[in-house]
């Protein structure tokens, strides 16, 4: 015969009840901190957008939840929205887009951006997709290192970006912006962007 104790709730006394209820509280806080902790810090992250920098894509204060693991398995890609700390101020965070990869030169003139690509020739950018009839102002080149991104703001006009601080180590790059949860009517999940594969090549 087997023999154990079956107590019901009735069978304790208000103090034990009490403790039983924050004994429960407290397995569930911990289990519940063992699950956030890691995602918040090493997975995603919340963030709020500040400024007119990336408008009409993001807007002052929308909320974003950045993908943090993406670039430990494989580099930035071009169109890519990425959080990143500021070279020159690494305490402030910024959003932009990234517009040129590691060993290619980036340059802008006459309202386009030219890419040369470290194989093949140079193209014009297609960016209709998220800039609309936004143009990009500034006369710039640069040729980007191993670990460098050249990055900008999809409102060229107020943007303080590569084209003014220069590129961006792979080391500052945050993440990447994964999702839009705030203002719920422009929820979004963001993904790659697809570029015109048939570029302007320009002579």
């Amino acid at each position: 015969m087997n023999e154990y104790n079956n107590y019901d709730d009735e069978d304790l006394t208000v103090m034990q009840k009490v403790v039983q209820f924050f004994w429960d509280l407290l397995k569930v806080v911990v289990i519940s901190l063992i699950i956030i902790v890691p995602v918040r810090y090493f997975v995603i992250q919340p963030f709020y957008v500040k400024g007119a920098s990336m408008e009409p894509s993001f807007y002052d204060h929308e909320y974003l939840i950045v993908d943090e693991i993406t670039y430990r398995f494989h580099e930035a890609d071009r169109g890519d929205i990425v959080v990143f700390r500021y070279p020159k101020v690494p305490s402030q965070y910024f959003i932009k887009r990234v517009i040129g990869l590691p060993g290619e030169k980036v340059e802008i003139k006459d309202k386009q951006v030219y890419i040369y690509p470290k194989e093949g020739k140079k193209f014009i950018l297609d960016e209709k997709t998220y800039l609309g009839d936004i143009e990009t102002t500034g006369n710039n080149s640069w040729t980007l290192g191993p670990d460098e991104y050249y990055v900008m703001g999809d409102n060229r006009g107020e943007s303080l970006d590569s084209r003014s601080f220069g590129p961006v180590f792979k080391d500052l790059i945050i993440g990447r912006v994964w999702l839009r949860g705030w203002p719920v009517w422009r929820a979004k999940v963001f993904t790659d962007v697809q570029y015109d594969s048939v570029a302007v090549e320009a002579q």
